[in-house]
């Protein structure tokens, strides 16, 4: 299972949003750096409506959701790549994971100690990658002196890697992740021999305050804001942070509220909608966090629906109809011969199989078919 690491300054919230994502409290949350030591480790079921649309549909007795495994890793102060704090630790776990869910705090709490004394989200940002790069540097100059012997034999392993790391060190001098280097396909596909922290998919988590959620998520989500709305410190904080991950990390940052959904655990789904209702939000953001997550890892979800259950199988971007079908069993890849597939928008718009059928919608696909996201699939197979 692919895992994302949930990191971040100490103090800014990544325990409580483990805690929220993974619908605990077994990650420690407390008001002092590095509370959290060891990494918590938690899977998490990615949310989706349709789920529930399909079984009605079918009468399904079952939902099973899609599911990723998140891990809560300790807080990272400067110096890190040079052992500061629990910095060589943090870096071996952060090599572990698939993707990174850095945690950036924009909420305003003199209560709430931070490690650099205010505020400042991109500043927090830029501390983190900056240990991150130094990391990597550290990493392929021991690497490029380990390869030079091999190199003068004339190996051609070793002249294509000690090629791409005198590609890489210059971008990294610049203070540029890895996963922002223009590289070819097959450049791409050494880098990953290489294990880089930097080359890993990241998505920032902007973590609000209960009280901003509300107005921060309406002027994320396109809202005209109010002059009081836009002027609000975590607006300014939240919009700083997506306009540098799209800039620098060609990313995306998401808005949460940890502390609102760790609120929530232990609440009923109806009473945790009322709260939410009640902040006049639809969510903390944590689900989307989820889902976005799952695509970042290029994970993708096909559906099959009938009367013992309706479930949501995980596959790769690009996928095709065999590789799908083996994720349900071997033999169905071993024997495909053909899958039934219909789109879930057009299967629950005619509301049946018969229906769906009968409009033509549907098909039969081949080996070559690659899996869309959403596709209602039924797979013929003998073996």
């Amino acid at each position: 299972m692919l895992s994302a690491g949930i990191v971040g300054l100490p103090n800014v919230g990544k325990s409580t949003l483990f805690n929220a994502v993974t619908r605990t409290r077994k990650a420690q949350a407390a008001n002092y750096p590095f509370c959290t030591i060891d990494p918590n480790n938690g899977i998490v079921t990615v949310p989706d409506p349709r789920l529930e649309v399909l079984s009605k549909l079918s009468g399904s007795k079952k939902l099973v959701p899609a599911a990723i495994e998140f891990v809560d890793i300790a807080g990272l102060v400067k110096g890190a790549s040079a052992g500061e704090g629990l910095g060589n630790q943090f870096l071996s776990h952060i090599r572990e994971v698939h993707a990174i869910v850095q945690v950036v705090r924009c909420f305003e709490d003199d209560d709430i100690h931070h490690v650099s004394g205010s505020v400042d989200p991109v500043r927090d940002i830029e501390v983190i990658n900056t240990e991150l790069v130094l990391a990597d540097i550290a990493a392929l100059t021991k690497r490029a002196e380990r390869l030079q012997k091999l190199v003068r034999t004339g190996d051609k392993v070793a002249k294509a890697e000690a090629s791409l790391i005198e590609k890489l060190l210059p971008h990294l001098n610049d203070g540029k992740p890895a996963i922002t280097a223009e590289l070819s396909a097959e450049e791409t596909r050494i880098c990953k021999e290489f294990f880089l922290l930097t080359s890993k998919p990241t998505i920032f988590a902007c973590n609000v305050a209960e009280s901003d959620l509300a107005a921060v998520s309406s002027l994320m989500n396109g809202g005209v804001p109010a002059p009081d709305i836009a002027s609000l410190p975590a607006a300014i904080h939240v919009q700083a942070v997506q306009k540098y991950a799209a800039a620098h990390f060609a990313t995306q940052a998401v808005v949460i509220s940890a502390q609102i959904e760790s609120e929530l655990v232990d609440l009923p789904p109806e009473e945790a909608n009322e709260y939410l209702q009640g902040l006049g939000v639809q969510s903390s953001g944590v689900g989307s966090l989820i889902r976005s997550v799952y695509y970042l890892l290029g994970l993708r979800t096909y559906l099959t629906t009938g009367e013992q259950e309706t479930r949501a199988w995980t596959i790769h971007a690009g996928d095709k109809a065999p590789q799908a079908a083996g994720v349900i069993h071997s033999d169905f890849e071993r024997g495909f011969i053909a899958a039934e597939t219909i789109a879930y928008e057009d299967l629950v718009t005619l509301g049946s199989y018969a229906k769906a059928r009968e409009a033509g919608k549907l098909r039969i696909e081949g080996k070559e078919y690659i899996v869309q996201d959403g596709d209602v699939l039924d797979f013929r197979f003998n073996v």
